[in-house]
């Protein structure tokens, strides 16, 4: 049986060829003529041949959205939100992990010469030179999610971190925390560098000084496991508001997680109340006076990551410790308890920079564009 082709399509909706082609491209057309292609199409079996449109109009309507980490629920969202709305413009998202490194984000950059996509959307955690060079002589169109330079002259979507963690400090000097640590991602990140400043600018604004502040080596579940641990053994730990369950106080051999007498916890640490290495939650009456009380961390994936390891050590959230992240990803929700979250708006900064792409690819002569996308507050549990 051979393949239905346009011209059927156009004899069964008795309509021109051209007619047909402008439906299926989404051009201008009556609706009487849309429904007549529509149920021709359907009636047929029809399916464009992508490979023929390609090569007619010197297109793929392949578009691609490159991110530092697929698995990131942040990333995840804004991924959603590209997907809509180039997919009613007719093409088809290719999505890609860099990782951390700029020499990847330079040779996908680089890569785009090999003519698999039209245009391509990229998050960089880490910008130098090299890569803005490797951006603005690109073949393709590029718009970057994120924050650089004006000079560079690319279009450009990003956030406002650093009024995003004032948001944070407010909201938990407004809870009458004010012993507030932060635990951030890579200060040399765009990302981490750009909510350090914003900490120390907010904290300022407030008159206050940072407890403590612990950098993970990335912005992942496991590394705010290991920074928190960090957070606790500098020596700085709450006093509990409340006098619940330590883990000076549990039975010894309890795991704190299963409940179980000598289980041990994922990755070879023991659980606490028994030998976990180099970190013991404090006695009440040894912790220090003005110790922590609150942690705005640099993502969600950081800061469900420090809520374990306080519950590891029997600390409450946020009977003992306010906890606050940032992206108000999908994770903030499900974590227990659900994450008081400064929301950067990932999903807007998707449809935004999607629809700059768009309009990059239709006229590429014109001005750069820089949008700004101003975060807010999404207050749950894990603050009082």
């Amino acid at each position: 049986m051979s393949r239905p082709t346009i011209a059927g399509v156009a004899r069964a909706a008795g309509v021109s060829v051209a007619s047909v082609s402008r439906v299926l491209n989404g051009l201008p057309a009556t609706d009487e003529m849309v429904e007549r292609v529509q149920r021709a199409v359907a009636e047929l079996g029809y399916v464009p041949d992508a490979r023929a449109r390609s090569l007619k109009v010197g297109r793929t309507f392949q578009l691609t959205l490159a991110v530092a980490d697929i698995g990131n629920p942040v990333y995840v969202t804004r991924m959603r939100a590209v997907e809509e709305v180039v997919s009613a413009a007719g093409y088809r998202l290719v999505v890609t992990a860099t990782g951390p490194e700029v020499a990847d984000e330079i040779a996908l950059v680089r890569g785009m010469a090999r003519g698999y996509a039209d245009g391509l959307l990229i998050s960089p955690i880490r910008v130098n030179d090299d890569l803005m060079k490797s951006i603005r002589e690109c073949e393709v169109p590029v718009v970057v999610v994120g924050d650089v330079a004006a000079k560079a002259g690319v279009d450009t979507v990003r956030a406002n971190s650093p009024k995003g963690v004032l948001l944070a400090v407010e909201h938990l000097v407004d809870r009458g925390r004010t012993r507030i640590a932060f635990l951030n991602g890579p200060t040399d990140t765009v990302p981490g560098a750009a909510r350090a400043k914003g900490f120390a600018d907010a904290l300022n604004e407030h008159g206050l000084e940072p407890v403590a502040v612990v950098e993970a080596n990335d912005f992942t579940f496991a590394a705010g496991r290991t920074a928190s641990l960090e957070l606790l053994k500098s020596g700085v730990g709450p006093e509990p508001r409340s006098g619940g369950t330590t883990a000076a106080s549990r039975a010894p051999g309890v795991d704190a997680e299963r409940g179980a007498p000598g289980s041990s916890r994922p990755g070879g640490r023991a659980a606490a109340g028994s030998s976990r290495p180099g970190v013991t939650a404090p006695a009440p009456s040894s912790r220090p006076k003005g110790g922590f009380d609150a942690v705005v961390c640099a993502n969600d994936l950081l800061a469900v990551g420090l809520m374990h390891e306080l519950a590891a050590v029997g600390l409450r959230v946020p009977e003992d410790v306010a906890v606050v992240g940032m992206d108000d990803s999908e994770l903030a929700e499900q974590s227990f308890p659900p994450l008081t979250s400064v929301n950067l708006g990932s999903a807007e900064r998707g449809r935004r920079a999607a629809e700059l792409l768009l309009a990059r690819i239709e006229d590429n002569d014109r001005a750069p564009r820089r949008i700004v996308v101003q975060p807010s507050l999404t207050v749950r549990r894990s603050t009082p």
